[in-house]
């Protein structure tokens, strides 16, 4: 949605006059629909209850499961369908390379081998099941679990974790190959 600014009202002293040292305030508002289109989905998705959005990740998220646990992607190699178009074009293994094969391993409980697979991705695991479950928890049932606060700092630090996971595991020498999928 864009946004448009308002100014506002220049502060005034005491004495009613503009105060001389005040910079004009302005405010980033959200700009008002003009289109029948955008008014009709406004006003479409004003009437879903708050619960449905929690319900619909949920039903996408079990689609991505049934898809996983039928099609077996331990079984695959780099030129089956689906395939990573970034190993296929240049052999070398994307960030995300390992992802399904480790969930798959999570969802039958081997541990060692989803780490194998893609080691930050059974890390993060848990932390993303926890927001999920405490957004489900609030937005359904205004149930307040305690909130999962991550700093910027924290965040910059996984990703740069990852980025170097995703260097270290296209080494082709020992100990970075265990990581090549």
């Amino acid at each position: 949605m864009s946004s448009e600014v308002v100014p506002q009202p220049a502060i005034l002293s005491d004495h009613g006059h503009d105060h001389p040292h005040q910079p004009q305030v302005y405010v980033l508002a959200p700009a008002r629909p003009t289109g029948p289109v955008t008014r009709l989905f406004i006003r479409v998705f004003a009437k879903v209850p708050a619960w449905a959005t929690p319900l619909a990740v949920l039903v996408c998220f079990l689609g991505g499961v049934s898809y996983v646990v039928a099609t077996n992607p331990t079984d695959a190699d780099a030129f089956s369908s689906p395939t990573c178009l970034i190993r296929l074009t240049t052999g070398f293994d994307c960030p995300g390379c390992g992802g399904t094969r480790a969930f798959w391993f999570l969802l039958h409980g081997n541990i060692p081998a989803a780490a194998r697979s893609h080691l930050l991705a059974v890390f993060a695991a848990p932390f993303l099941v926890y927001w999920y479950v405490a957004w489900l928890a609030d937005t359904a049932f205004k149930w307040k679990l305690p909130p999962l606060r991550l700093t910027p700092k924290a965040i910059s630090i996984f990703l740069s974790a990852w980025g170097i996971f995703t260097i270290a595991r296209n080494l082709p020498w020992a100990p970075f190959n265990w990581f090549f999928v």
